[in-house]
C-alpha cells in the first residue's frame, strides 16, 4: 500500500516537471545585457534633453544681458528752444544720450530722411503721431568719429519741429503754452526710451525741461 502511494507521488512530480528547463546563464546575462542597454538608451536621452534645455536657457540669459547692456539713457536735461518770431510754439527738441551701462554699442545713425538709421525716434501730441521722423546727431566730448554710442560717450539729439513738414508725410507739429509731448527713441537692440515734457505756460527761447 505504501510502495503504491509513493509511486503515485513519484508519478505525479515527474509530470510536474516534464518538458520544463531551467534558465541558464547566458539566458540571464542576454536579458541583463539588454536591460542594462534599455537603461542606458533612456539615460542618454534623458541627458541630452536636459543639456539642450541648459543650452537653451543659457542662450535665453545671454540674450537678455544683451539687451541689457544695450540699453540708453538720457544724460541731463531736455531742452527745448521756441521760434525768434513770436515765441509761441516750440522749434527744437535736443537732449544728450549714453549707454546705461558699458556694454554695447547702440547704432545712432541720424535719420536724414534716407531710412538709412537703425535707432527710430517717434514723437506724439495731443493731436498727431509722427513715426520715425528726421533727427541730427552730434559727439559731445571725447568720441572715436563713428555713429556707434560706445562707452564713455555722449551724443545729442537734434529734432527740428520745424523741418518735420518737409516730408510729405507730417505736417509742422505745432507744440504751444501748456502742451505736452512725447518722444520715444527706439534702438535696434535694447529697450525703448521714454521722454515726456509739458511746456509752461509762457515759451522763452530757451527752456530747461529737466
Amino acid at each position: 500500500m505504501k510502495n503504491n502511494i509513493f509511486g503515485k507521488f513519484a508519478k505525479t512530480l515527474a509530470n510536474m516537471h516534464r518538458e520544463q528547463r531551467g534558465m541558464t546563464g547566458l539566458e540571464t546575462a542576454i536579458i541583463l545585457i539588454a536591460f542594462v542597454t534599455v537603461a542606458a538608451v533612456f539615460g542618454y536621452a534623458v541627458l541630452s534633453a536636459g543639456l539642450f534645455s541648459a543650452e537653451r536657457g543659457k542662450e535665453t540669459v545671454y540674450a537678455g544681458l544683451q539687451q541689457a547692456k544695450a540699453n540708453m539713457e538720457l544724460s541731463g536735461s531736455v531742452i527745448v528752444t521756441s521760434d525768434n518770431a513770436t515765441n509761441a510754439q516750440a522749434e527744437t527738441i535736443l537732449f544728450t544720450v549714453r549707454n546705461a551701462i558699458a556694454g554695447t554699442p547702440i547704432d545712432m545713425t541720424a535719420n536724414a530722411g534716407g531710412n538709412e538709421n537703425r535707432c527710430v525716434i517717434s514723437l506724439t501730441t495731443a493731436d498727431v503721431y509722427y513715426n520715425n521722423i528726421e533727427w541730427a546727431i552730434v559727439a559731445i566730448g571725447a568720441d572715436d568719429g563713428d555713429s556707434l554710442l560706445e562707452s564713455g560717450e555722449q551724443m545729442e539729439v537734434t529734432i527740428t519741429l520745424t523741418a518735420l513738414g518737409g516730408d510729405p508725410a507730417f505736417a509742422d507739429p505745432l507744440i504751444g503754452t501748456n502742451d505736452w509731448f512725447n518722444i520715444q527713441v527706439k534702438p535696434m537692440l535694447g529697450s525703448t526710451m521714454t521722454i515726456q515734457r509739458t511746456l509752461p505756460a509762457g515759451l522763452d527761447p530757451i527752456m530747461d525741461m529737466h
